[in-house]
């Protein structure tokens, strides 16, 4: 791989970030507050590309043909696969992380550092994970009876027993954990696991264990629950907010 070639290379990495970041393909792999660093990031790859690119044509045209070739070697071609990650993130984009992930971690819900008044019409929208800390850690006291609508998707256990779950990170998806929650009540008879849900419903002080890390994990009792569709950022970044 010569240098024209690695400036080909380091244009298309360039190229390709800056894809990610104009587009919500950049939601896959790192919080929405990084952004204009993975813009940034692409654009001084792509001017660098371009600088080496400038240098190499300079340099040839200075020393001439004559000269270059005997200090000419070639590079082993194995180089060429660094090209793959690329074609791999050019023509499938990953999905989210999901209910296999989920199952396989355990809960991390942290305890939150306040527990602002919900609105006051119902029902009031909240995250999976301000729900959670204010079962957990608030024992439902700022949750009252009130009607709560929570997203998240489906995930089932061994025992096939159902939770609605978000992914949080801190970072990026190589981060991501799972928060939980156990369904009760008015849950649809048939659950396919990664479904998006809309569930409506209220608090109910009833815990139980993940198996995975021995941590709580509320319920919320169902009144309703909607299929909806993945949301544009399908992870949660309440707790590092």
């Amino acid at each position: 791989m010569n240098r024209q070639a690695q400036a080909v290379v380091m244009f298309l990495v360039g190229a390709v970030t800056l894809h990610a970041g104009f587009t919500d393909l950049y939601l896959r792999y790192v919080k929405a507050g990084l952004r204009p660093l993975l813009l940034a990031a692409g654009a001084v790859l792509v001017a660098g590309a371009a600088a080496a690119v400038w240098y190499e044509v300079k340099s040839r045209s200075g020393r001439g043909r004559c000269a270059d070739a005997p200090h000419g070697h070639r590079e082993p071609r194995v180089a060429w696969l660094l090209l793959i990650p690329l074609l791999a993130l050019i023509l499938v984009a990953p999905p989210a992380l999901g209910s296999f992930s989920a199952m396989r971690a355990g809960t991390a819900l942290q305890q939150p550092y306040g527990y602002p008044k919900l609105p006051a019409s119902d029902p009031v929208r909240i995250s999976l994970v301000d729900y959670a800390g204010r079962a957990v850690y608030d024992h439902g006291r700022s949750l009252g009876q009130r009607k709560v609508q929570i997203t998240g998707f489906v995930a089932l256990d061994a025992q096939g027993a159902p939770y609605l779950v978000r992914m949080s990170l801190n970072c990026c998806a190589a981060d991501a954990q799972p928060v939980k929650l156990a369904l009760t009540g008015d849950i649809p008879p048939v659950l396919q696991p990664d479904t998006w849900l809309l569930v409506t419903g209220t608090y109910t002080p009833k815990q139980t264990r993940d198996p995975v890390n021995h941590r709580p994990i509320p319920y919320v009792r169902v009144t309703e629950a909607v299929p909806v569709p993945s949301p544009r950022d399908p992870y949660d970044e309440s707790w590092n907010q």
